[in-house]
């Protein structure tokens, strides 16, 4: 385990994301970044990714399929790798700027998914991520959109850069939506739902997208193994929904920054994970907060960067 950060050239992951960016988030609710990992990077975590399987596999993960396949939740804490990705340079920039200081990782999953030589039998697997998030705050009005609560940062560690590699499908715009039209008869196979996008990507490029996007897996049908990590950042007076339990005592807590101790759940008090003090004022320790705030990247008229 390894306590160096990889080297971005000098990029802090403190580099404001540029306006054309903010938009088509909010307007797609999903952003293609491209070449987000260094070729060593990438390989490196693929090598953490292929360990980590073969572990699961011996121990016949319950996280693992018959078919091969692996999701694995709260992979974190697997490798320093991994944990280095909480503040990924060359995206970072987009969780802080896209939904401020007052946020941790509340969900991460590694996928693997080998490829099917067999057809799969119909479903329908069109979803917003969040579960009860979808319900609870529901509005009854359907030109009002619920609130984005979180979004997720999506590592493409393999070639995804053709169709039919088990790549993510969304429907940009849909975030907006608050439903999506479901067919009668889902035990036939039925046609994406027009607008639909496969999200073809190469080794190293990313995609972030707004859990209210509707999006659905795809089958693997070509002779690559699909491997992705996800990381999902909400905020800090939303619970938790991975069991991703730390060691205080372990070399991987210790080689955490105090930033990336927040964005895994680490707070002073139950009022600090609210962004405040028990005397109601915010909490100018809060180390993201502290960070952007030394940085002069703190800005009023962004609800969210307050």
């Amino acid at each position: 385990m390894t306590s160096a950060a990889p080297d971005y050239g000098g990029l802090t992951g403190y580099e404001p994301i540029s306006e054309a960016d903010r938009k088509e988030f909010l307007d797609q609710g999903f952003l293609l970044v491209r070449n987000v990992l260094k070729e060593d990077h990438r390989a490196q975590l693929e090598a953490a990714m292929d360990r980590v399987y073969a572990e699961e596999q011996a121990a016949g993960s319950s996280a693992m399929k018959k078919d091969g396949t692996l999701h694995l939740l709260g992979f974190l804490t697997r490798d320093d790798l991994f944990g280095h990705l909480l503040t990924q340079p060359t995206l970072f920039p987009y969780m802080w700027g896209l939904a401020g200081w007052n946020i941790y990782t509340h969900h991460n999953h590694l996928d693997v998914t080998p490829p099917t030589s067999e057809e799969e039998p119909p479903s329908w697997g069109w979803h917003q991520d969040g579960y009860r998030q979808n319900s609870d705050p529901e509005t009854m009005d359907p030109n009002l959109p619920r609130p984005m609560f979180s979004l997720k940062i999506a590592y493409v560690i393999s070639d995804l850069s053709e169709t039919g590699r088990g790549a993510t499908k969304v429907i940009p715009g849909s975030h907006l939506w608050n439903s999506l039209p479901r067919p009668a008869d889902t035990t036939v196979h039925n046609p994406d739902p027009e607008g639909t996008v496969e999200i073809t990507a190469n080794p190293g490029d990313c995609f972030i997208f707004d859990r209210r996007l509707w999006h659905s897996r795809s089958p693997n049908y070509s002779d690559i193994t699909r491997k992705m990590l996800f990381i999902g950042y909400t905020y800090r007076w939303i619970r938790n929904l991975d069991d991703m339990p730390i060691d205080p005592d372990s070399e991987w807590w210790a080689n955490r920054t105090p930033v990336q101790r927040q964005l895994c759940g680490e707070a002073t008090h139950t009022a600090n994970y609210w962004g405040i003090n028990w005397n109601g004022y915010i909490d100018e320790e809060i180390p993201l907060r502290k960070e952007l705030k030394t940085r002069g990247l703190l800005d009023r008229s962004i609800p969210w960067l307050r």
